[in-house]
Order: structure tokens, then sequence, then C-alpha cells
């Protein structure tokens, strides 16, 4: 074959340090714009994002020229410089993330999921909801290096 394909689909979670709540509401919707756009200069395409106070959520399409933590890291990096302009001072993510695989049967699940963040976090807390994909994937974890 003289051609790389790929169709790799990532449901990608990670907090700010510490779990803060420092995303406010009236700069979700355009840090989620700000994410989707480095996303699209990644040739990346987002199918969902979310920003909750404490994290972010997104499910997208992981290109076959880059690898999930390179992804990750500049989403992280630029993203973070975008908030302090913002003038979220002292802002900054967590070091580390939850990059879980989804299946193309499933990207409308995981989609209405994401949508449905601020309903489902009356309900459960992130670091709680966090434990439920690492049970689900059935992913080691030594719970005193999950959270930074």
């Amino acid at each position: 074959m003289s051609q790389s394909l790929a169709g790799v689909y990532i449901h990608l979670i990670f907090s700010t340090k510490k779990r803060e709540k420092n995303i406010p509401e009236q700069i979700r919707r355009e840090l989620q714009a700000y994410i989707t756009g480095v996303s699209s200069n990644l040739k990346s395409y987002v199918h969902e994002i979310y920003a909750n106070p404490d994290h972010i959520h997104m499910l997208f399409e992981l290109p076959r020229t880059i690898t999930i933590s390179k992804y990750v890291q500049k989403i992280k990096t630029s993203s973070s410089s975008w908030m302090k302009k913002q003038g979220v001072k002292n802002f900054e993510w967590q070091n580390g993330y939850g990059a879980f695989s989804v299946s193309q049967s499933k990207l409308e699940i995981v989609k209405a999921y994401i949508q449905n963040q601020d309903i489902h976090h009356q309900k459960m807390s992130f670091q709680d909801e966090f434990r439920l994909f690492l049970k689900e994937y059935q992913i080691d974890y030594d719970e005193r290096y999950v959270w930074d």
C-alpha cells in the first residue's frame, strides 16, 4: 500500500492543576473554539468538546502524523497561554491526561456523553468520573500519581 490511512478516535480528558475550578463560564465557549482551532491546525478534527470549570472532555480524530502525547502537549501549551491572555492568572493544566480509544460505532454515544457534561457533573465529581473511565478501560493506576 503506497498510502498511509488511519481512523483513530480518542476521548481525551484532562483537568486543571489541582482540579481548580478556574475555567470561567463566560469564556468556556471561546476556550472550546480556541482548542478546536489548535486541533485543526494539527490536522485533527474535533467531533465534540466541553470545558467544565475544572476539566476538559474532547472527542477527536488523531492525525496519523502526531503522537497522542505530542497532540496533548500542543493543546495544553497553547490553551494555557490563551487562558492567561484572557486574564485567568496562574492558569495551569495538570501534567497528565486520560486518552481512551473510541470505536467509530460509539462516536454518537461519546458525543452525547460530552454534550451532557453539565448535567452529568451535578451528580458526580470529576475524580469519580475519571476513576470510572479507568475501571471501564481496565487501566491499572496508582491513586497517588493520578492527581496533581
